[in-house]
């Protein structure tokens, strides 16, 4: 089993993440430096846990999102995928295929002047319940 790292390496690795996430990389000894460079560590061992921690968080930021983290690149990527607007609707089709069952629930629910609904044949006639 590894070692369990503490709240203060766990918290300072979070600053310097987000404050100099552009400046940090996979690399565990270019991180200690910027460690080194950006906050006043009191001890060396615990200079490399931090990076050591930056390091294995840089590489679960790489895949995805990591909790506690806000990140301005990724936030404004995040914003960019929730206000896209595709060009043309996917809801939009010329001819919309539908078996009998479903035009028949679409007439119950009012919704049987849909243009271009056009019937076709079910596969499965018998649906077998267990």
């Amino acid at each position: 089993m590894g070692r369990v790292r503490t709240k203060t390496i766990k918290k300072a690795a979070k600053v310097i993440i987000e404050k100099y996430y552009t400046r940090l990389t996979m690399d565990f000894h270019t991180n200690k430096r910027i460690c080194e460079e950006v906050a006043i560590i009191p001890t060396k061992s615990l200079r490399n846990k931090i990076a050591g921690y930056v390091t294995h968080l840089m590489g679960r930021l790489r895949h995805s999102q990591v909790r506690g983290i806000s990140i301005k690149l990724q936030e404004e990527e995040r914003e960019r995928r929730d206000n896209y607007v595709p060009a043309v609707s996917a809801l939009e089709q010329d001819i919309i295929e539908v078996d009998h069952l479903t035009k028949d629930m679409l007439k119950m629910l009012e919704f049987h002047n849909i243009n271009g609904l056009q019937l076709t044949q079910s596969t499965a006639q018998n649906y077998r319940r267990n």
